[in-house]
């Protein structure tokens, strides 16, 4: 893919914690259209927050990018909640056409404003996606879809805001689009060949470094046992 891969920003979008469910714990999934510049640190957006540290936010997940190419298929798959699926509804930072998990792949560093971000793991969706949603199927269909969005570590602080662009600026894994990352995260029989591979990969955010490891021990594992039943 040639370094002129660009996009302009449709939308910012931040939220703080609230109690919307009765019984479940407070969510920042709700997020509302943000204008002008919004100073994007290490950490987040500083009018952004995130209610639970231990799983969201923090420097692995400094900021969320949704496609809204993929608005179409979310409208197509669940048409009596058609209204629903527009830029900002899946609780994303940063909405754009023309950037997705076909095109950009793991480690890519791109320019956003006057930020520097570099791409480090998909997104794994949770519970709070299907009653943020209202629908239950959403979690499942999301993570089995691939269309999970993204999430960006930061190289360098800086300014964004909807209309300034995001542009491609360095992709040393080309073998590695999203689409194949997110895939591998989440299929249960991944090669431990393959999955060694992903767990050394110096982009990748540690959780899913983690996460690959164990389906290389478990997979050698495995394989081990079969070779010694003789299968």
């Amino acid at each position: 893919m040639p370094l002129s891969l660009e996009a302009t920003i449709l939308g910012v979008f931040a939220g703080k914690p609230e109690q919307r469910w009765e019984g479940k714990e407070p969510s920042a999934i709700g997020k509302l259209p943000v204008e002008g510049p919004q100073r994007l640190t290490f950490t987040g957006l500083t009018s952004d927050q995130q209610a639970d540290l231990r799983v969201h936010g923090g420097p692995e997940k400094a900021l969320h990018h949704y496609a809204a190419d993929h608005m179409s298929h979310w409208q197509t798959r669940f048409p009596d909640k058609a209204d629903l699926f527009r830029p900002g509804c899946f609780g994303e930072n940063i909405s754009t056409e023309g950037l997705h998990e076909d095109n950009l792949c793991l480690g890519d560093v791109l320019t956003m404003g006057t930020a520097t971000v570099e791409i480090c793991q998909g997104r794994q969706p949770c519970w709070k996606l299907n009653l943020h949603t209202g629908i239950a199927a959403m979690a499942p269909s999301f993570q089995k879809s691939g269309k999970t969005g993204w999430y960006y570590r930061v190289l360098e602080e800086g300014n964004v805001a909807a209309g300034d662009k995001v542009r491609l600026i360095q992709r040393d894994y080309p073998q590695w689009p999203l689409a194949r990352l997110i895939s591998a995260r989440f299929n249960p029989a991944l090669e431990p060949e393959t999955a060694a591979e992903l767990a050394g990969m110096k982009p990748l955010a540690e959780s899913w470094r983690a996460s690959f490891q164990r389906k290389t021990d478990r997979g050698y594992v495995e394989n081990t046992d079969r070779r010694l039943k003789g299968v």
